[in-house]
């Protein structure tokens, strides 16, 4: 298991789910920091002292206090590690349950393990940690079926422009104009219409203002 745990978290509660955790699984060396400034300095020196870290769980939200900070929520944080200590594992441990930011973390941050904070967390913190050693990704079975679904979608660049568009109020008819500014195609009025209705279809909804709430539920825009 591992030897060396950065903790990132600023509440008190999700420290604490951690914390026993780590007790229960005897972890020799557990660190913890409320800010991720202060986690970062955390890595550069154990890398200069030649005894890094080999786990780091964060949080995604900081919130800002008195203490100003560089480093403002946990996926700044773990980009910036990432380019220092490549390979750090990184479980993420939040309150976030959107399927497209979850399934961003693992794509664009290349996270190790996602857990959300909830009932029984604890719990999936331990499953995390054990399939996290041994080179396994872990999500907790919910949040693989939520996954599931948002992958079945197969969203484009094409078709989050427009829904995000759509998002800023910007009336349908209008979109080609936005559209043809930026350079992206197809931007006749036919193909839009024909994208969107496309998309209510396949998401089984019947409003532009329904598709916009399954995608911000979803947390693809």
């Amino acid at each position: 298991m591992f030897k060396k745990i950065l903790i990132a978290e600023d509440q008190e509660m999700g420290s604490f789910s951690v914390q026993k955790t780590l007790e229960d699984l005897n972890i020799p060396n557990v660190d913890y920091v409320y800010y991720c400034d202060d986690a970062l300095a955390k890595v550069q020196k154990s890398i200069r002292e030649n005894i890094p870290y080999d786990l780091l769980i964060t949080d995604l939200s900081f919130e800002e206090d008195h203490h100003k900070q560089n480093i403002k929520d946990g996926k700044e944080l773990i980009k910036k590690i990432r380019e220092i200590q490549p390979s750090l594992k990184v479980i993420v441990f939040s309150g976030e349950h959107k399927s497209g930011i979850i399934d961003s973390l693992f794509k664009e941050y290349h996270i190790n393990g996602y857990v959300r904070k909830a009932r029984n967390d604890s719990k999936e913190l331990k499953k995390s940690m054990a399939a996290v050693y041994i080179n396994e990704n872990y999500l907790p079975f919910d949040l693989k079926q939520d996954m599931k679904k948002l992958n079945s979608y197969e969203f484009s660049a094409y078709d989050i422009t427009l829904v995000s568009l759509l998002s800023k109020g910007i009336l349908q008819k209008n979109i080609p104009i936005h559209l043809q500014e930026k350079d992206i195609k197809p931007y006749s009025l036919s193909s839009v219409e024909k994208k969107l209705n496309s998309l209510k279809e396949d998401l089984q909804v019947t409003s532009n203002e329904q598709l916009v709430a399954f995608c911000k539920d979803l947390g693809i825009i």
